[in-house]
């Protein structure tokens, strides 16, 4: 009996109410699928990417008893304001996830909504209409399994 996947959730609840239901969605599919998880809550979307890079630093010496991660759900929101802040946190967050998927080989899910208001980001959160948490977890979860294909992981 192989042991199920295992992942880290990490959070930006900066908009809560939208976070939270895109939690909901990730938690969902990844139960569904027999997969276990934690979760860590970070203060932006920016810090995301350094969150999921700890984690992964963190648990890569085989000889620590820390959990080791299979894959990582990025859930958040960014929305639209008066300044170009904007661009910068969603450029630099998507930048550096793909960094760690690229260069660090990280199985990871990108659900951290980019949206101009808060209409659009519930439209893509709810879990009855875009359910972008679920889909998400289901990338990760399939990102695992291309890298098992791939003999990156057992």
């Amino acid at each position: 009996m192989s042991k199920p996947l295992h992942l880290l959730i990490v959070e930006s609840p900066y908009y809560e109410d939208i976070t939270n239901e895109l939690i909901k969605g990730a938690v969902d599919v990844l139960e569904k699928a027999g997969a276990t998880y934690d979760r860590i809550s970070v203060p932006g979307a920016f810090e995301i990417p350094a969150a999921i890079r700890f984690a992964a630093d963190a648990t890569s010496d085989v000889i620590s008893a820390r959990t080791s991660y299979d894959g990582y759900v990025a859930l958040g929101c960014v929305i639209r304001g008066e300044t170009s802040h904007y661009d910068y946190v969603c450029g630099e967050t998507a930048r550096g996830l793909q960094e760690l998927a690229i260069k660090d080989r990280l199985a990871i899910g990108y659900g951290v909504l980019t949206v101009e208001n808060r209409d659009q980001a519930w439209v893509r959160a709810s879990v009855d209409k875009g359910n972008k948490g679920g889909f998400v977890a289901e990338v990760a979860l399939r990102m695992i399994e291309l890298k098992q294909k791939f003999g990156l992981i057992e």
